[in-house]
């Protein structure tokens, strides 16, 4: 399915379409590869952005791109997620062709959320653990090599832009950052990037990345908001906040805040 089919079908769900009330405008949110990159429910991330769209007044267009689709034009967010080192196979080469469009949307301001296995692609490269490197397409300054250690659990991350950040580890790449990003936050429990420097995630530009899942976004809607706003502010100039519910959102976040590692 093209991503302008996705489109047509996911506005039509979400009660916009031709002709519909489009209130204070349309953010188009694109899904990278859902078809194999996305193995830890990571779609939940862009069904919360559309969901919370919808609570600041905007209406969403959820849109999902797979190898050899028709890249959508005008995207205002894209989101990424996790898959084993078969999947990252899979898409590699579609990925490559599609490197230069994504560079110039991150280079441009682009709010995007990329989760484990995109993290890494985005990345230089990964080289698993069997000594195969799959290139990235370096709009972020990491590397990531595969290792025997799992690194497997809970984790809580301090940063200083979202402040406490929940979310689900499970990865064996482990990856270090270069000196053109800085981290996404520092781990109070868990590991986050690697088994050595404590730090998770990393951040370039309006690009944010991570090892969490969970999915990550239901948990921390204050990154939500972040790529909601800076799609908003690129697209409009402004962003005119709504009023969203976090009550499920308080919830989910104190029932992980529990959890054992």
């Amino acid at each position: 399915m093209t991503g302008e089919s996705q489109a047509a079908r996911a506005g039509a769900g979400a009660g916009a379409g031709p002709g519909k009330d489009e209130g204070k405008g349309t953010i188009r949110i694109l899904q990278l590869y859902p078809r194999d990159m996305n193995i830890y429910g990571d779609w939940g991330n862009a069904l919360v952005l559309q969901r919370r769209v919808q609570w600041h007044g905007y209406t969403p267009e959820l849109l999902e791109y797979n190898p050899g689709d028709d890249f959508p034009a005008d995207v205002d967010i894209i989101v990424g997620g996790g898959g084993q080192d078969s999947g990252q196979l899979i898409i590699q080469d579609d990925l490559q062709l599609r490197a230069g469009t994504l560079t110039e949307l991150a280079e441009d301001g682009a709010p995007m959320l990329v989760i484990c296995g995109l993290y890494q692609l985005f990345g230089r490269f990964f080289k698993t653990r069997l000594g195969t490197v799959i290139p990235g397409i370096g709009i972020l300054d990491v590397e990531t090599h595969g290792t025997d250690e799992r690194l497997i659990g809970n984790v809580k991350v301090s940063t200083p832009e979202f402040g406490e950040v929940l979310g689900y580890e499970n990865h064996s790449g482990q990856t270090t950052l270069g000196s053109g990003v800085r981290p996404l936050g520092t781990v109070a429990r868990g590991t986050g990037n690697n088994s050595k420097d404590g730090n998770e995630g990393a951040r370039y530009k309006n690009v944010v990345a991570s090892y969490l899942h969970g999915s990550l976004l239901p948990k921390n809607p204050a990154i939500a908001d972040f790529l909601i706003r800076t799609a908003a502010e690129r697209k409009f100039g402004t962003f005119d906040p709504g009023a969203p519910d976090d009550h499920y959102a308080v919830l989910a976040r104190e029932h992980a805040a529990r959890r054992p590692r």
